[in-house]
């Protein structure tokens, strides 16, 4: 495979982007303005493998040929020979707004700009740009080495050849691409972020404690995972940004953060990052 893609973030997405991407047999380059975070994500690209050849999924003397198609660099301007760029930045409309409008001047002409956004407008990002049809949400999920779908986005100007382009490449990465259009929290956050809001208002209102809340739905509704432990994984401030998105996007009040979502981020609990959210975890 000639093409090379670059990942813009180094963080939980954007090393699990890196990674599937490095394993599918693609040369990546993963940026990020701090080495600490390239560090990082690295060595937990590495763990990831380390726990898939433990599996029996990848063979043992894969791990240094995945590894070694990862490059990292701090320097944005290290994205300017890919055929594809993945934003996959904090979900903060304007950083993303910034990203997009500086890869626009270092891309190829031909290259592909794509978001991991998770609720923001993709049109609205493709207006920072000169090449609003190359411009095309890659949302995946989280864990990305191991959850199946990406959820590919179109915004208003996103041409059939782009569209057909990274559906491909997520069928190549030996993911299932779903096509969705462009409104705020797509179908995935738009069914999921209510459902998180209105757990943390069970617990809010003494309805049931958290394990009770998650139990409810793990083997009451054979969901693999509670909402509250769920929303954790995600990151309440995650949860919050992409609650009030859907808030502002549609007008309806139903999608405002339940205060007791909102007093959790504003005391640092982020959930499984900060070591405390719904539950306590043990950060290393």
């Amino acid at each position: 495979m000639t093409d090379r893609i670059a990942v813009v973030g180094a963080g939980q997405m954007g090393n699990g982007i890196a990674h599937v991407f490095a394993h599918s047999g693609f040369q990546v380059t993963m940026i990020d303005v701090s080495q600490e975070a390239l560090d990082n994500g690295r060595s937990t690209i590495a763990k990831n493998i380390e726990r898939q050849v433990k599996k029996g999924t990848i063979p043992a003397e894969d791990q240094v040929k995945i590894l070694a198609r990862i490059d990292l660099n701090m320097d944005l301007e290290a994205a300017g020979d890919a055929a594809l760029i993945i934003e996959a930045a904090s979900e903060d409309a304007g950083l993303k707004y910034r990203i997009f409008t500086d890869l626009d001047r270092i891309a190829k002409p031909k290259a592909v700009l794509a978001t991991n956004t998770s609720s923001i407008s993709i049109t609205e990002i493709a207006r920072r740009t000169s090449r609003p049809d190359k411009v095309v949400g890659m949302h995946f999920m989280n864990p990305v080495p191991v959850m199946k779908l990406v959820e590919i986005i179109r915004g208003l100007a996103t041409s059939d050849e782009t569209t057909e382009y990274v559906m491909d490449l997520s069928k190549q990465l030996g993911k299932t691409p779903v096509e969705v259009n462009d409104f705020p929290g797509f179908v995935s956050n738009r069914v999921l972020m209510p459902m998180i809001n209105e757990a943390v208002y069970c617990l809010m209102e003494g309805v049931g404690e958290p394990d009770a809340i998650d139990q409810v739905m793990t083997l009451g509704m054979n969901h693999p995972m509670g909402p509250l432990a769920l929303a954790d994984l995600i990151g309440l401030d995650t949860c919050v940004a992409i609650l009030d998105v859907l808030w502002q996007g549609l007008g309806n009040q139903k999608y405002a953060p339940c205060p007791l979502l909102k007093k959790y981020v504003a005391a640092g609990w982020l959930g499984r990052k900060s070591g405390r959210g719904f539950y306590t975890y043990n950060k290393k």
